[in-house]
């Protein structure tokens, strides 16, 4: 089968991406869209963190291809360091990987497992620049480049590209796609997602994705490095309903920490490790938060509080203990409270995905006066607990206390 490869940030995924995939299914028999993890040409700068990037892609894929013409990859969230093109391009290689992949999208066995030529799909306004790419020449020697022209883009492509293989062999192929005007950063900078499918726009509003990035602005460089690099460690630990609502908590409480005075780097980072022990085996939650609360927190619904800890201390190797309490304490509150605590435990309940009732008052009150957003919330916790018959932990009547509940 002839596979084409399309690698991107895709910031938001939208219409020109979807002309792109379509016109190259004119010439290849499957696309493989690869969501970028550290894109090398955009290292530093405030893109979205790539689960977000993965889990709208997807979306958007799956409501506008057939499982038998086009599938999205998580390769890159294997991949350590930049995510160069030569590099996705020998994992996607790896034995097994593509077959396994078309099967899961139910390519019959005999296709899926012959031999196949790989092609990377791409606009003509990387060619100038291609002989700069990380090992160019091991690119050309994978796969084919197949190219498509740029709307507005004036190089001279085919002069281009023979210059390309004269130095470098391999081959490059053209195809034809419906122009359009779509551009990630374009819609970004005007606000405009109107070239989004309707699920990208939807996903953008449910997480207020790009407002709410604006707190990485007041973060250090290092905290920002952080909260992107746990982003992708916390990937195979997380489903992406979770995964996405522990980093929008990150991304929220840094907002409040910067209205309220608080250190926005602890509460971007204790917001968004504070789920990160979750979908862990319920016993292995229980062994780490034994370790680190003793019998403080023994009902299951807890346990990765304390268990979030840990695992933030031993794998994302955090060991601030602002930010571990912080962690440890996001479900129960407790007595003293540190504003850090404070604005993870708040974000917990109020960040923009959460839905299960009317917000609209707490996110208000939480702009301006921290502690009556907080009383807010518990008294729809204590009325929630009260309702099941179910004992509100000492931890949290402590709070109440320091509230003046």
């Amino acid at each position: 089968m002839r596979i084409g490869l399309f690698g991107g940030s895709f910031d938001p995924f939208h219409e020109g991406h979807i002309s792109i995939i379509k016109g190259a299914l004119s010439v290849v028999d499957f696309v493989i869209v690869v969501p970028s993890a550290r894109n090398p040409f955009k290292r530093g700068t405030l893109s979205s963190p790539a689960p977000y990037r993965y889990y709208m892609t997807k979306a958007a894929v799956e409501s506008k291809f057939s499982s038998g013409e086009c599938a999205v990859s998580d390769i890159e969230f294997g991949i350590s360091g930049v995510s160069y093109t030569v590099l996705t391009i020998k994992a996607l290689s790896e034995p097994g990987y593509i077959s396994n992949l078309l099967k899961s999208c139910g390519v019959k066995k005999k296709r899926a497992e012959e031999e196949h030529s790989l092609y990377w799909i791409c606009g003509s306004d990387i060619l100038p620049d291609f002989a700069d790419w990380y090992k160019p020449e091991e690119i050309l020697g994978m796969c084919t480049l197949l190219v498509t022209k740029r709307e507005g883009d004036n190089t001279d492509c085919e002069k281009k590209a023979a210059e390309i293989t004269a130095r470098l062999g391999g081959k490059i192929e053209f195809f034809r796609c419906t122009p359009t005007p779509a551009s990630s950063s374009a819609a970004k900078k005007t606000g405009d997602f109107s070239s989004c499918p309707d699920l990208v726009r939807d996903f953008l509003q449910t997480h207020n994705l790009y407002e709410s990035l604006d707190s990485l602005s007041f973060c250090s460089d290092e905290a920002c490095e952080t909260f992107y690099d746990a982003a992708i460690g916390m990937f195979p630990l997380l489903g992406g309903k979770r995964l996405l609502h522990t980093l929008n908590v990150g991304l929220l409480a840094a907002s409040l920490a910067q209205i309220h005075g608080g250190d926005c780097d602890k509460a971007l980072v204790a917001g968004a490790l504070h789920d990160c022990a979750k979908e862990m085996d319920i016993e292995v939650q229980r062994e780490y938060a034994k370790y680190v609360a003793g019998d403080t927190f023994v009902d299951k619904k807890l346990l990765h509080s304390p268990a979030g800890a840990y695992v933030a201390k031993t794998i994302f190797g955090q060991t601030d203990s602002e930010i571990l309490d912080a962690i440890t304490y996001h479900t129960t509150g407790r007595g003293d409270m540190t504003l850090t605590d404070k604005l993870v435990y708040l974000s917990d309940k109020i960040e923009p995905s959460r839905t299960y009732t009317d917000l609209t008052p707490i996110r208000a009150a939480a702009q301006t006066d921290l502690d009556e957003a907080m009383r807010m919330t518990v008294s729809s916790v204590k009325d929630k607990f009260e309702k099941q018959g179910r004992d509100i932990h000492p931890l949290t009547l402590a709070m109440m206390k320091d509230l003046g509940m």
